[in-house]
């Protein structure tokens, strides 16, 4: 994965102005932030208040009321949307619980496809370094709360992409697993990739950004 992300030399993700609503109701307003490659920002804050509904935001699940999403590379801003280079990782593990661990990653895999040129982990690589390899054959439904995060968290790694979105990524593990997560999150950061997260738990990204949301009626961040 290192080698990787050093075919990319230069990468910025940028927010301008971004707003957004949930139906009727402005969630948030003017949220601006720059991430270079081997920078995260982490949001917090109370339930309610936004963090999710930016994450999507800026992954292209949801269009914003305002505001826009660029990427850059080497100084350039590309043609593609921004999403294109972002993984999402969400509530939800979007995988199917009647096909095995080793279909749906092969999904995901084929279904997102190589980043310019920039190749993912194999499958048992994957599933290695999420410390669950010997199980890919095992209907996704079969695992525990734990392992099927865990599993999801290894779409992240069979696709590269230079940015990763998560959303409440240690919910539903347990110390060891959390662990894992945090050092591969790190090895991703020292490649030179970019970390956006919301949490409740500390994730231990020394050096993280922080973004404190707290909804549209306070208007909101404290950003360091």
């Amino acid at each position: 994965m290192i080698e990787n992300l050093n075919k990319v030399s230069v990468m910025r993700l940028t927010a301008e102005n971004l707003s957004a609503r949930r139906g009727e109701d402005l969630i948030f307003k003017d949220i601006s932030f720059t991430l270079e490659g081997g920078e995260s920002l982490v949001l917090t804050g109370k339930n309610g208040s936004g963090k999710s509904t930016l994450l999507r935001t800026v992954a292209g699940l949801l269009r914003p009321e305002s505001g826009r999403v660029t990427w850059e590379q080497d100084g350039v801003k590309a043609e593609m949307r921004a999403a294109e280079a972002c993984h999402y990782l969400g509530h939800r593990n979007a995988m199917k619980a009647e096909l095995t661990v080793s279909e749906n990653l092969s999904f995901w895999r084929d279904f997102l496809g190589d980043f310019n040129g920039n190749a993912g982990m194999s499958i048992g690589e994957a599933a290695e370094a999420v410390g669950l390899g010997g199980i890919t054959h095992l209907p996704f439904g079969y695992l525990s709360a734990g392992q099927q995060r865990r599993m999801a968290f290894a779409k992240l790694l069979v696709a590269w992409r230079p940015v990763w979105i998560l959303d409440e990524p240690t919910a539903a593990l347990d110390v060891n697993a959390e662990e894992v997560f945090t050092a591969l999150i790190k090895e991703h950061l020292a490649a030179g990739g970019i970390v956006l997260a919301a949490t409740h738990q500390p994730l231990g990204l020394e050096d993280a950004q922080e973004l404190r949301m707290t909804g549209f009626a306070g208007v909101m961040e404290e950003m360091w």
